[in-house]
């Protein structure tokens, strides 16, 4: 019996029917498409946590892209398996012209995508991507020389300029899902056969305009629902940054959609400077000596530090895969600057922890705050978490929700270092290391 013709659209980082640009190009492409899925062994085969939140959530997508699917006689298929072995298995089913997908920027993914577009050439078959996840990537949005910014100001006022001028695009897919190839047997893999359990905890909405237009003067405080906490959707492109990205400009406060500019920001400098995963922006911070004290470190990750704001941050980190953004910074320069902990630890727990990891601004953040990247804090700031919570969280209502103990000074620990004492190590640590 011959193998079907048709082409394939890779979900990736983009879970959703609608707007979606590769998946547009792909239904307008003139075969039967077979809409796909892989579980990547690479990735999930490295996640210690069995009930890790984001499996279930892109689980939970899945189901909700296959019901839509079954409506109109199709259905996903989904593999669990290396990529290039799962598309080995894949070219054994059907006869494939096209592979349509959306670009993924991280250094993973840029590997995989270099070994795939060789794969399939020798197979004679078509590799697309698409820009999907951005707005402006790569190097869309530059100096006049060519450059990529390494500042942000600059680049987000050349950012919105270039958005003024032209008009944002729109992938009505949606309109289209007629032509995805009939076959509405195909079934997922259950969490279960993948050695994953679903998860207790509680997975956010998708919801963010009643947030937006009060985001500038709420997002700071924790204790107060003031931030969207979109980000897993983001991540996971269950919503297209184009919808949010409009509905943000047309705000009058600016101020979240400032923060979608931050974030294409720091996906550029990650395709500009790969390295910067596992080394500084600026090189001669790589010769900070780092204290590395492992006990100290448990104690961060734990929320035992005797620092309330800092172990608040981290409790509510370690039971919801979620941290306020603005406690993201002060555990972030605790970690760093307090106990001179290398800013690469804390990246990889935040890593395992964060519902809405993405790996550009994750470095970003911790080399922001650790004052070794692009545009950074200068490294003679060293937060204050008194001061940051008499600012953000006076009233003490998002300590004592995290921290119940915290009252008891037989239960709760005192700090685990003296603040003063703490500022003038790292300033004099710095200092000799820039020297050199």
């Amino acid at each position: 019996m011959p193998k079907p013709i048709v082409n394939i659209f890779w979900f990736r980082r983009d879970l959703r029917l609608n707007d979606n640009h590769g998946l547009y190009q792909a239904l307008n492409a003139g075969l039967p498409v077979v809409p796909l899925f892989i579980f990547d062994k690479n990735i999930l085969d490295q996640l210690e946590d069995k009930t890790d939140a984001r499996v279930s959530f892109i689980h939970r997508e899945l189901e909700a892209i296959q019901e839509q699917l079954q409506q109109i006689g199709s259905s996903l298929l989904v593999k669990y398996h290396e990529p290039a072995k799962a598309w080995q298995e894949i070219l054994g089913e059907f006869e494939v012209k096209n592979v349509f997908t959306n670009q993924d920027y991280e250094p993973y993914a840029s590997e995989r995508d270099g070994k795939l577009t060789e794969f399939f050439a020798n197979q004679n078959i078509g590799f697309q991507l698409f820009k999907d996840q951005v707005i402006f990537e790569k190097d869309e949005v530059t100096k006049d020389d060519g450059k990529p910014y390494t500042v942000f100001t600059p680049y987000s006022r050349k950012w919105l300029q270039k958005f003024e001028q032209q008009e944002l695009a729109n992938y009505p897919s949606e309109k289209l899902l007629s032509h995805f190839e009939q076959d509405n047997t195909r079934e997922l893999p259950s969490l279960k056969s993948m050695r994953f359990e679903a998860t207790t905890v509680s997975l956010p909405p998708k919801e963010y305009q009643n947030i937006v237009a009060n985001y500038g003067e709420k997002r700071n405080f924790p204790a107060i629902k003031g931030t969207s906490r979109i980000g897993i959707h983001l991540r996971f492109g269950t919503v297209s940054i184009r919808e949010l990205v409009k509905y943000g400009y047309l705000a009058k406060d600016k101020t979240w959609l400032m923060e979608l500019i931050w974030r294409e920001f720091y996906f550029m400098i990650l395709w500009h400077f790969p390295h910067t995963t596992h080394k500084a922006f600026k090189p001669e911070y790589d010769r900070i000596a780092w204290r590395n004290n492992v006990d100290e470190f448990t104690a961060w990750c734990e929320g035992r530090t005797g620092y309330p704001i800092v172990d608040a941050g981290m409790r509510e980190l370690n039971a919801t895969g979620f941290m306020h953004n603005r406690v993201r910074m002060i555990a972030a320069s605790f970690l760093t600057k307090h106990l001179l902990i290398d800013w690469r630890w804390g990246e990889a727990y935040f890593a395992k922890k964060l519902l809405d990891y993405e790996q550009s601004s994750n470095v970003g953040g911790w080399q922001w705050a650790a004052s070794c990247g692009n545009d950074a804090a200068p490294y003679f700031r060293v937060f204050n978490p008194a001061l940051q919570t008499q600012k953000f969280d006076p009233q003490l209502n998002y300590i004592k929700k995290w921290i119940p103990e915290f009252n008891d000074p037989f239960r709760y620990p005192k700090p685990i270092v003296d603040h003063s004492f703490a500022r003038n190590r790292v300033l004099d640590v710095f200092k000799k290391a820039l020297e050199k």
